[in-house]
């Protein structure tokens, strides 16, 4: 107990002195500063952390870029462990939005000097010969995206920051992503599904074996494994169609109990105009039809399991029912689907 208190204040001077150097601008101070605050980090308490991130979260400005994604990932670091993320993310998200449109110029001068094979988004894959080809900064914006990535969806895990994310910020980062990953190959697949995550939204589903239809909401839901999981417990398991429900078990670990468990579809997902909606996808790829996304539920056409639980280990999910159409209503946009390719 004496060493876990004094590895606590010691945390606690860490960051105070980080905070003073980065100020006064003594780079070598300021590295041995960040050094002590990761060697205590596992000590502090959970309360030090809390008030400790948006410290750190405001000082990402006027860190340099290399060591400024390191200080980012201790923000996220202390998100998980209680500081608040709506405080925290503005910084993090300029930051990302920084290193993005950095991670570009590399994958831009890349081309621009030969092409070939991208290095691995990694300090040890990038040589000498590819830091002369692209230049120092670009480097520095490619290794260090996927720790602005982790930070970032240490942020995107809540609700409040997911809603309150400026769209513009949003739908700008996205085509950034797409275009990294159309020139390099690498997909920074974690923080492009964080960033398409839909929060209270409506999704109309039709099953077409029984010719019912379900309004539903979903939130936080990572990919369509999760979804379809859910969609099994909530229909199911509450009654509305037939089949095998999942056990309790696999529908908590997809709303927020922790770990993962073995489960086994229950429907084939399509939309209204016939193509598979793959469960490696995302709720985004359900098509939005007159306002609100349509899911035609099919019978399985072969026997799938997988892991039951969420993409986002750190994020709540939740589906839930709001209201069973009619039977007219449901035979009328049955009515409009067409059958599955």
């Amino acid at each position: 107990m004496i060493f876990t208190g004094k590895g606590r204040t010691r945390f606690r001077d860490a960051v105070a002195g980080f905070e003073t150097a980065v100020r006064q601008g003594d780079g070598e101070r300021a590295q041995q500063a960040m050094q002590d605050v990761q060697r205590h980090f596992e000590h502090a308490r959970d309360a030090d952390l809390a008030e400790v991130g948006p410290r750190l979260a405001a000082l990402l400005a006027t860190v340099p870029p290399g060591p400024r994604a390191l200080v980012a990932v201790l923000v996220g670091a202390c998100v998980e462990r209680g500081a608040d993320p709506g405080g925290c993310a503005p910084q993090i998200f300029q930051g990302l939005v920084e290193a993005v449109g950095v991670a570009q110029e590399f994958c831009e001068r890349w081309a621009a000097t030969g092409g070939g094979d991208f290095p691995e988004p990694d300090p040890a894959a990038l040589t000498e010969a590819a830091l002369e080809r692209v230049g120092q900064d670009a480097a520095v914006g490619w290794i260090t995206l996927p720790q602005w990535e982790m930070a970032s969806n240490a942020m995107l895990n809540h609700h409040v920051v997911r809603t309150t994310l400026p769209p513009e910020v949003r739908l700008g980062l996205l085509r950034a992503l797409h275009e990294i990953r159309e020139a390099s190959g690498h997909e920074f697949k974690c923080l492009r599904y964080a960033l398409v995550v839909l929060d209270d939204e409506p999704l109309l589903v039709l099953h077409r074996p029984t010719g019912t239809g379900y309004l539903l909401r979903m939130t936080g839901i990572g990919d369509n494994f999760q979804l379809h999981t859910l969609l099994a417990d909530v229909l199911i398991g509450g009654g509305h169609v037939p089949g095998q429900a999942p056990s309790a078990q696999e529908a908590a670990v997809c709303r927020d109990a922790p770990g993962q468990v073995p489960t086994t579809g229950a429907f084939n997902l399509v939309n209204p105009s016939g193509e598979w909606v793959w469960n490696e996808g995302t709720p985004t790829d359900i098509p939005v039809v007159d306002g609100i996304r349509v899911l035609v539920l099919d019978p399985a056409p072969y026997r799938r399991g997988w892991p039951a639980g969420r993409f986002f280990p750190g994020m709540t999910g939740d589906l839930v029912l709001e209201r069973v159409l009619g039977a007219d209503e449901a035979g009328e946009r049955l009515g409009r689907c067409a059958p599955p390719k």
